[in-house]
């Protein structure tokens, strides 16, 4: 059997959303919700129950990164049992990006998106995020903490001057001009999403993700949330290093990675 062209693949995704838009929001489980946790036993579990009282979840895909503390137990034991739950274990620690290949690979959702297993992010306000993405008007959605801030954990200045530096050098090089690239909420048609070639590594996923869309040219939205970060005490993991990394995934994913690089299949977008 020959295999489906890009364009009848799209246009049979086009016919799907739309039948998801035409349908009350509280009425259509169009959702994957995948959650990467390494060393996240305190939190998880509350996480996973907060998604599934959302009635747009159809799935909620948990990725253990090589967890070294009782995260794999809690996925294994307490919510590998649950429905709509999905749990892949990776055999070795490798990152967020590994992980959220992962979960990516599998999801079945019309929409995908983001959801950190710590509490830094409000599970409450996911519906908020992806509305775009149901009225329409978007094909990928980015959580902003600057854009009109609600409630925000107050911490440290240098991470702050680090997103700013981040998120300018990143809208230079895109022409999009983004508040907050490194936000952990972020939502893609699903069919975006599982058709990118993601490369990087650790925390460089949201620079690349960011560079691929801008380059692909969808209709992208923010939307204002929440945040409650977390301090290095509480288990906060990004670094100086991944800073570094993420100057360096600039220039390379929007200087050197061509948009046919880019995506397995090139998906359809709105004009």
């Amino acid at each position: 059997m020959l295999p489906e062209s890009p364009l009848r693949s799209a246009a049979r995704y086009n016919v799907r959303l739309q039948a998801v838009l035409e349908n009350k929001m509280e009425d259509s489980c169009c959702l994957s919700v995948v959650i990467p946790a390494y060393n996240e036993e305190a939190t998880l579990a509350g996480v996973v129950a907060e998604v599934l009282k959302l009635p747009q979840v159809l799935e909620v895909i948990v990725v253990d990164d090589g967890s070294t503390d009782r995260t794999r137990q809690i996925c294994e034991e307490q919510l590998s049992h649950l429905p709509r739950v999905r749990i892949v274990i990776q055999p070795r620690n490798g990152g967020k990006c590994e992980a959220l290949k992962a979960g990516f690979a599998i999801s079945k959702g019309e929409i995908v998106i983001v959801q950190d297993a710590d509490l830094e992010y409000d599970p409450t306000e996911i519906p908020d995020v992806i509305q775009p993405i149901l009225d329409g008007h978007a094909e990928v959605v980015y959580g902003s903490r600057f854009l009109v801030r609600r409630s925000a954990r107050v911490l440290y200045f240098y991470h702050y001057l680090a997103n700013k530096g981040l998120t300018l050098l990143s809208n230079l090089l895109t022409n999009v001009n983004f508040t907050d690239v490194e936000t952990g909420y972020k939502a893609f048609r699903g069919d975006i999403i599982r058709n990118m070639v993601i490369t990087s590594r650790g925390f460089g996923i949201e620079i690349e993700v960011t560079a691929k869309i801008a380059k692909l040219g969808c209709a992208i939205y923010e939307v204002p949330i929440s945040y409650h970060g977390r301090t290095y005490e509480q288990g906060k993991k990004i670094g100086f290093s991944d800073g570094v990394a993420a100057l360096w995934y600039i220039l390379k994913f929007n200087l050197f990675c061509s948009l046919d690089a880019s995506f397995l299949r090139r998906p359809k977008i709105r004009k």
